[in-house]
């Protein structure tokens, strides 16, 4: 689907799988709503409010189709100290602040900045968020009634055995109704949602938070918002990645940061706490046949009427049910692919896959993973593009020319400045500069300490080749010319 089609291809161009898919993934969120809420230390209703605002609002804000924003795990952990420290109605307002930071990042494109995320980081990153989907299903497969594991194992082969026969209705949705018919027939007593906590029974309503407006609560609120909004938007923007990647579909990046933040506007106003795109649940309605912005829409209004009025019958299902469904996004989640090309891509890119499964793992974080990955990338691609600096060195009769070629910057200023024999200069030094480029203050720094260097020792020095763009940098910030001061504010 492509975004210069009519609106109705995006609304309603898949409308059968797309409600279907759109109730598994319902149904997939009202437990993690329910844990996130806990995390965050609040009651379970305002996760569940939140997934179904961010939900229905990012159906119609955002910028990619089919793709499932709600109360997420790594937010809630973000919320921790603000809501013991000072109560709900701070979150409802750090929610709110929230909303508007990423509205602002939309406005100012920096959706755009993903394209700086390297494969093998999205890689990394999307192989930790399999392993840590698969580790939060343990607490619910130790421990408890030996029923849980027929159950579980029993969903497992409807998920991966109707496929094969049928792919009228999604096979997760099969599997859920079929294990809770079978534990309300059996009266098989096992973990169900209901043990999660109390659904709401009511619908939600407009509530402004309750703060003072002044100063003083905005520099308490800007520190947590900042982080929720940064956080938000990362997971957003590599979920928008991976979403792109399976439905073979582009995406408006920076349409989705705002509308990111119209939601969480939309949840903080409703009682409701800030939340992020999820990737388990997009892979889910993806899996399920979801394409377009209804499967989104249906996600967030089937989980309200679910938890609302469907409550009876929801508190029944076996979480054994849904642990099947999570561990069937965890396996195909995890690029298995990755271990295999271990051996074939460069060791670099392979560190930084590894380096951001480990650190995403160890921490729970995925927003430390992905700054890992991308600092490691930054770090390899500085390394490998500072060693394509080349210093060429001929001579006749008394004079040496340097032909440098490369890209001069802060990784490569000292190997430039090394290629010179200062102590043994003779009386005329040419440096051909046409085949280089000087990107920084580092690396005029190191042209200066050169030039100053041969000058010094008797050598009469012609830099000769700069280009336009070098040579404004170096007429800036530069001092080797004669009578050169550097100009004032230069760093």
């Amino acid at each position: 689907m492509r975004f210069d089609t009519p609106l109705r291809q995006q609304w309603l161009g898949n409308v059968r799988a797309d409600i279907l898919s759109g109730a598994v993934v319902a149904l997939a969120l009202i437990p993690e709503a329910i844990a996130f809420s806990i995390i965050a230390g609040v009651d379970p209703k305002v996760g569940l409010y939140a997934s179904f605002c961010i939900c229905v609002v990012i159906a119609v804000a955002g910028g990619r189709p089919a793709m499932i924003s709600a109360a997420t795990g790594a937010m809630a952990l973000l919320m921790v100290d603000l809501v013991r420290d000072h109560g709900l109605q701070y979150l409802l307002a750090a929610t709110l602040l929230t909303g508007v930071l990423q509205v602002v990042a939309g406005l100012l494109k920096l959706g755009s900045l993903m394209r700086f995320v390297s494969r093998s980081v999205i890689t990394g990153f999307v192989n930790a968020l399999a392993i840590l989907i698969f580790l939060a299903q343990l607490p619910e497969l130790i421990h408890v009634p030996w029923a849980v594991y027929p159950l579980c194992l029993g969903a497992l082969a409807i998920i991966y055995g109707l496929p094969r026969l049928t792919k009228a209705i999604p096979a997760p949705l099969v599997a859920i109704a079929v294990m809770t018919a079978i534990t309300l027939w059996l009266k098989i007593d096992v973990p169900t949602v209901g043990d999660k906590g109390q659904l709401p029974d009511s619908l939600p309503h407009f509530l402004f938070p309750d703060v003072p407006l002044t100063w003083e609560t905005l520099r308490l609120l800007l520190p947590t918002s900042a982080t929720l909004a940064v956080v938000g938007l990362l997971e957003t923007l590599m979920t928008t990645q991976i979403v792109e990647d399976m439905t073979e579909t582009p995406s408006q990046r920076n349409r989705e940061c705002a509308g990111q933040g119209l939601a969480n506007i939309g949840s903080g106003l409703i009682g409701g706490m800030a939340g992020c795109a999820m990737i388990g649940q997009s892979v889910i309605n993806v899996k399920s046949g979801g394409r377009s912005r209804l499967s989104t829409l249906v996600a967030g209004v089937v989980l309200l009427l679910l938890v609302v009025y469907g409550a009876p019958l929801v508190k029944q299902i076996p979480m054994a049910a849904l642990v099947a469904v999570m561990i069937m996004v965890s396996i195909g989640t995890f690029s298995w692919s990755s271990f295999a090309n271990l051996r074939i891509h460069p060791r670099s890119s392979s560190i930084v896959m590894i380096g951001t499964v480990i650190v995403t793992v160890a921490t729970h974080d995925l927003a430390k993973g992905e700054l890992t990955g991308v600092l490691l990338s930054a770090l390899f691609f500085a390394r490998k593009v500072g060693r394509l600096l080349r210093v060429e060195i001929t001579q006749e009769g008394d004079t040496r020319r340097y032909s440098v070629s490369g890209q001069v910057f802060f990784a490569s200023a000292a190997q430039f400045a090394s290629a010179f024999d200062v102590a043994h200069a003779p009386a005329q030094v040419i440096i051909d500069v046409s085949a280089a480029h000087f990107w920084d203050i580092s690396a005029v720094g190191a042209l200066d300490r050169v030039v100053l260097k041969l000058k010094a020792h008797g050598s009469a020095v012609e830099v000769r080749g700069l280009n336009a763009a070098s040579a404004t940098m170096v007429d800036a910030h530069g001092t080797h010319q004669e009578g050169r001061m550097p100009q004032r504010g230069a760093h």
